[in-house]
């Protein structure tokens, strides 16, 4: 328990951290946040009231105070191009996000790993060669590309999935995941590619280990093998694995571009093209946090596989 709450304790100025950087992301920008959202022909006095309307007036350190206090209750804000609340806004778009990053992860890791203690048990043969250009073209080629491709010949020229769009999960099981196949693939072929490298690189080391070469010349079968060596390089995989959702957030805002899909990448395009400061903020906010979650879940499962591990 007090292993968790160290943990726990760790996020918080993490969190501290990214709130004041986000928070100073409106005062970063160049130039006058409020003469940018007013636009040219804005007067003076038009100016001045996004000025007051955003608490751009007050001084930084009452700023920061009066918009963490409006966090800490769960109020994010007001959009400035919608009058909406920026929670609302971040709730309505969340759906679509949270699938395709979940089923994403879930191709990926599904895919991945067996495909890399493939290529580590078969190193230096020919399956370990395949895999490995695999991987190293579906990590070079840009996610918008592998989302076109996949467009062109599963959705073009076969016609058996959606071009763009998506569908809730209400409106069936069926179109709810047709139209979620093709983004899923565009972004899950990069991730599985970073994935599958680094499960390979810690399986041979593991593999490589004397109590390892010890089993092999008792005779133990391939399976019990592997299975070992996969615990022990459990850790690592799992590490990827966290630091992979940040490949995922920013090939989110990418994939749901190219896939005309209403989630968060694409409400962060749109504020940011309305230079709509109070949405960018609350996103980032969001996507940091659960970030930063994800990861301290990542810490606390190390000791599911290495009890040892002490901090």
């Amino acid at each position: 328990m007090k292993y968790i709450l160290r943990r726990i304790a760790a996020v918080i100025p993490v969190m501290a951290v990214v709130a004041v950087v986000v928070f100073l992301l409106i005062h970063l920008s160049p130039g006058d946040p409020a003469a940018v959202i007013a636009g040219d022909n804005a007067t003076a006095d038009d100016v001045e009231k996004i000025r007051q309307n955003l608490g751009l007036d007050k001084p930084l350190l009452q700023q920061f105070g009066i918009w963490v206090s409006h966090i800490a209750t769960g109020d994010l804000g007001t959009s400035i191009s919608t009058q909406m609340p920026v929670s609302q806004l971040i709730g309505q778009r969340m759906g679509p996000t949270l699938s395709i990053a979940i089923f994403t992860m879930l191709f990926a890791v599904i895919a991945a790993i067996p495909l890399g203690v493939l290529a580590a048990w078969h190193a230096g043969r020919w399956l370990d060669r395949l895999v490995m250009i695999g991987a190293v073209c579906a990590f070079s080629v840009p996610v918008f590309l592998i989302g076109y491709s996949l467009v062109y010949g599963f959705s073009i020229k076969l016609g058996w999935l959606p071009v763009q769009g998506y569908k809730p999960l209400a409106d069936g099981v069926a179109p709810y995941l047709r139209h979620l196949v093709l983004p899923c693939l565009s972004l899950g072929l990069v991730y599985m590619a970073l994935l599958t490298r680094m499960t390979r690189a810690t399986m041979l080391e593991a593999l490589s280990e004397d109590y390892i070469r010890t089993a092999r010349a008792k005779g133990l079968a391939a399976g019990p093998i592997v299975w070992h060596a996969l615990k022990n390089a459990a850790n690592p995989i799992v590490t990827t694995i966290g630091v992979g959702v940040a490949l995922l957030i920013g090939g989110v805002v990418v994939t749901e571009t190219v896939f005309a899909i209403p989630g968060l990448g694409r409400l962060t395009i749109d504020a940011v093209l309305r230079h709509d400061y109070p949405v960018i903020q609350g996103v980032l906010l969001v996507a940091s946090g659960i970030y930063v979650l994800i990861n301290l879940l990542v810490d606390l499962s190390y000791r599911l596989f290495d009890p040892r591990i002490r901090y």
